[in-house]
């Protein structure tokens, strides 16, 4: 796959656009396919709102810093849209296809079923689905070996993770070149099970819902639990992973505190689930044993914290949080 190779993205909304930034940005030609027959003019329309909001975002990206505003016209002439009618005619010369129609099973199964057979044998596709697993998509595709699921989040320009889920037919040569695509433009690629929720989408879903109740519990008010998420949950998971937390405290912290709470709340959601208990069973308790969810034997664990206090003092000062000692 080339470098610069042409990416189509099925669909000119905004997962579309988003995706469109994003590569063009990296240097790469993009073309937005208009899934719907229109009428000229309602294609012009379409047309207008789509570059105008991708020229938007350029502008903005430059405005902090990311690109000089003498750029932006150079990386507008790699990005297109085109009409569903001439959608073969672009999709007989992409490198890789993305998807990104609504969330309706029958409207994307026909979508992709007609780029599958109007691009090159070789060539990947991936939806950009939230919700629908790959494998209730892949019977639609011409040769689904090269079918997957890659879920970006919003903003997809600036967010760098993308979660990459294969289906039972994805071959892993597809998912290694879509992982190495990904990584070439900046993105952060994590390959995933074929299963509801993918990673982020299922923990995020689990702590909305949570902030939600609080609220609806009087715990306290919405300004003061997104605070609480902004400058302690947040602040501190933009450093140490969920899981390397767990290992920095001790899967036996969590197990006690999980118990204490599913008794004083009288929810069962607050459980710790059995992997917790295996691991204390098992010694394996996280730094302090050397061995958690994650592995530290030979590490030089002194730096290793020293490294992440560092990043957390880092995030400190672009809070500006970040104060002087008071020595008098």
């Amino acid at each position: 796959m080339s470098a610069r190779g042409h990416i189509a993205c099925l669909g000119a909304g905004r997962m579309g656009r988003g995706i469109a930034v994003a590569f063009a940005y990296a240097g790469h030609p993009v073309t937005m396919i208009d899934i719907k027959p229109r009428t000229p003019e309602e294609f012009a329309r379409l047309e207008s709102d789509a570059l105008g909001e991708v020229r938007a975002t350029f502008a903005t990206l430059a405005r902090l810093g990311m690109l000089q505003a003498a750029d932006a016209d150079r990386l507008m002439s790699k990005v297109a849209v085109t009409p569903a009618s001439a959608s073969s005619d672009v999709l007989g010369g992409t490198t890789l296809v993305f998807e990104g129609v609504p969330e309706i099973v029958d409207l994307k199964r026909e979508v992709l079923g007609a780029a599958s057979r109007a691009v090159a044998p070789e060539v990947i596709i991936a939806s950009t689905t939230s919700t629908i697993l790959v494998d209730d998509l892949s019977g639609a595709i011409e040769n689904p070996a090269r079918f997957l699921n890659a879920h970006w989040l919003n903003p997809a320009y600036l967010i760098p993770l993308v979660e990459i889920s294969p289906g039972k037919a994805t071959d892993p040569d597809v998912t290694a070149r879509l992982k190495a695509l990904l990584e070439g433009i900046g993105k952060v690629p994590v390959v995933c099970a074929a299963t509801p929720g993918f990673i982020v989408p299922r923990i995020q879903a689990l702590a909305m819902n949570e902030a939600a109740r609080m609220v609806g519990e009087g715990v306290a008010s919405a300004e003061e639990i997104d605070k609480a998420i902004r400058y302690g949950f947040g602040f501190r998971y933009a450093v140490l992973g969920l899981l390397e937390f767990i290992d920095w405290g001790g899967g036996d912290i969590l197990y006690y505190a999980s118990r204490y709470l599913e008794g004083a709340l009288h929810s069962d959601r607050y459980r710790a689930p059995d992997v917790i208990e295996r691991n204390m069973a098992e010694g394996r308790i996280g730094l302090r044993t050397g061995a958690g969810f994650l592995d530290y034997s030979g590490m030089d664990v002194a730096a290793y914290r020293e490294q992440r206090l560092g990043a957390l003092v880092e995030m400190l000062r672009h809070f500006k949080l970040a104060r002087p000692p008071v020595v008098d």
